[in-house]
């Protein structure tokens, strides 16, 4: 994947699309993309989610992610078809929990860990059952209060 500036990704990429918005917030139970999970759908330009098919929302909840910029309450967009390597934000699915944290490769072998120094990396094979279920491409933070958005 190389790297684009916005106005080459725009001019290359028309339209929009819906991306779904996964419920509950990433630290309860593992969804799936059934209907009984779905939120709402997002409306993104087609070049923040080139692959709609393989792109997901969800509500963030807890600061474990705070050193990536990640807080509470933001909104994580995630792209089930992008590889995992060292240093990428991930959605796992840590023994039937969803949750999303860094991945590591030290010394080969892969760690989960939270962005946050009060909380330990741990291995995946720590875990019973692990299993990246996608990348983060980015998240939505609000920079205003919510309680003064009024419809």
């Amino acid at each position: 994947m190389g790297v684009y500036r916005i106005e080459e990704l725009a001019r290359d990429s028309e339209g929009v699309v819906l991306v779904p918005i996964m419920g509950p917030t990433l630290c309860a139970g593992f969804p799936s993309p059934a209907d009984d999970f779905l939120e709402g759908a997002l409306e993104l330009p087609r070049w923040l989610a080139p692959n709609p098919p393989a792109t997901f929302a969800w509500n963030i909840s807890g600061d474990s992610m705070r050193g990536a910029g990640i807080f509470d309450r933001d909104l994580a967009v995630v792209d089930r078809s992008l590889k995992a390597v060292h240093d990428s934000v991930v959605v796992a699915a840590v023994d039937g929990q969803m949750s999303i944290k860094r991945f590591l490769v030290e010394e080969r072998v892969a760690r989960l860990a939270f962005d946050n120094p009060d909380l330990p990396a741990f291995a995946v094979e720590e875990a019973a059952e692990a299993e990246i279920w996608g990348v983060v491409r980015f998240s939505i933070r609000w920079h205003i209060a919510r309680a003064g958005l009024v419809r």
